[in-house]
């Protein structure tokens, strides 16, 4: 059965002795914008390409306001920043997720709280989410605290995996309830859309991502998604370093960050933004190619959830159990076809074994079952 999954990956890439999980696709503007970019000396975090990028976002997403960040761990950090997380704080998110969700919970100074994944979607479930604030938690003076810790409980940020929406407006009714601040990690799902809105834009912060491996790349970068001018403004100020504009005084009114995406990158994530319908029309093509391929199939092709659209970054099986994996894993990767599985939970990483945490049953069933298969845009 192996063999005939890499031979039929093999077939929707022909003519490459390697195939990779996802590779960039360059075949818009991409020289001449960067070109255009040296060419106009603006190649730092000043310069007329970020704020087009800016504007092509909102323009694509339908977001209120956007602004650019050098990557999307810096704009989750910057979205917790906005949302009021400070030191010794906790944030509750998925155990089922990419690290940077945990890490920019740690460099804001707070504590993630794991949450289960749903059945039907890997991201964060509504159900276990209510379970454990209704168990754990108390209103005190409008703020949700954890009764086991005597901490505030100040955001949730579930992550759309592999572009695949959570059930997002599930999870924002159970956290107002909580007086709890919701902040979409959109980084894998720029193109997915929930129930007609594009993730990120449907709780008052999300964050994108723009790096080498995403739908849409310009090497690095990343990009927030506010719903609010105000906040906006904010995003702005900090991530430029809190500097104040004057022609040529520095003054710095608070602690800022210099997380400003350089306008070269910029340059070359609006040549990508130009192309991202034909980006996600070719995915969603694969995924159903993928998708006729395996039904009937031992191995179980992952679909997007009713009331999505996923951009299907990266397509998903799920093999019978973690022996049957790490075989396909093995075949592929011998025959050149690059997989990886899933990848480990955050409370089993040492940074975070310490964690409170859900059952985690979901999470552990995908942790291992989930391999990724190539994906990349064919044109």
């Amino acid at each position: 059965m192996f063999d005939e999954v890499v031979s039929f990956i093999k077939s929707l890439f022909p003519n490459k002795s390697f195939i990779p999980l996802h590779e960039p696709c360059f075949a818009g503007n991409e020289k001449k914008y960067v070109t255009d970019c040296i060419d106009s000396t603006f190649v730092s975090s000043v310069g007329a390409y970020v704020t087009k990028l800016e504007e092509m976002i909102c323009e694509y997403t339908g977001s209120k306001y956007a602004v650019a960040a050098m990557n999307g761990t810096a704009a989750l950090h910057m979205a917790l920043i906005l949302a009021g997380v400070e030191r010794d704080d906790e944030v509750l998110t998925q155990a089922l997720t990419f690290v940077a969700t945990a890490n920019a919970i740690a460099y804001a100074g707070a504590s993630p709280i794991f949450v289960d994944s749903a059945k039907d979607n890997m991201g964060l479930c509504p159900e276990a989410l209510k379970k454990f604030l209704k168990e754990n938690t108390e209103i005190k003076n409008g703020v949700c605290v954890n009764k086991t810790t005597g901490r505030k409980i100040k955001a949730c940020v579930p992550m759309h995996v592999f572009g695949h929406p959570v059930k997002l407006d599930e999870i924002i009714e159970v956290c107002r309830e909580y007086n709890i601040l919701v902040i979409e990690d959109a980084a894998e799902s720029l193109g997915s859309f929930y129930k007609g809105k594009h993730t990120g834009t449907i709780a008052p912060i999300g964050i994108l991502s723009f790096n080498g491996n995403k739908i849409a790349t310009c090497g690095g970068g990343g990009m927030l998604l506010i719903q609010d001018e105000q906040l906006a403004k904010k995003a702005k100020h900090l991530t430029t370093t809190a500097k104040r504009p004057h022609p040529y005084e520095f003054f710095h009114d608070q602690i800022g960050y210099n997380y400003r995406l350089p306008n070269l990158n910029a340059a070359l994530a609006c040549a990508q933004i130009e192309q991202l319908p034909k980006f996600v029309e070719s995915k969603r093509n694969l995924a159903n190619e993928y998708e006729r391929f395996f039904e009937g199939k031992p191995i179980q092709f992952v679909k997007e959830d009713k009331d999505s659209s996923s951009n299907y970054w990266l397509n998903a099986v799920l093999l019978k159990d973690r022996k049957e994996r790490d075989a396909f894993l093995k075949t592929s990767n011998d025959n050149g076809v690059m997989t990886r599985p899933i990848w480990i939970l955050m409370n089993k990483l040492p940074a975070f074994e310490n964690c409170q945490k859900t059952n985690l049953t979901n999470a552990e069933f995908y942790e291992d079952r989930v391999v990724n298969i190539p994906s990349s845009v064919r044109l």
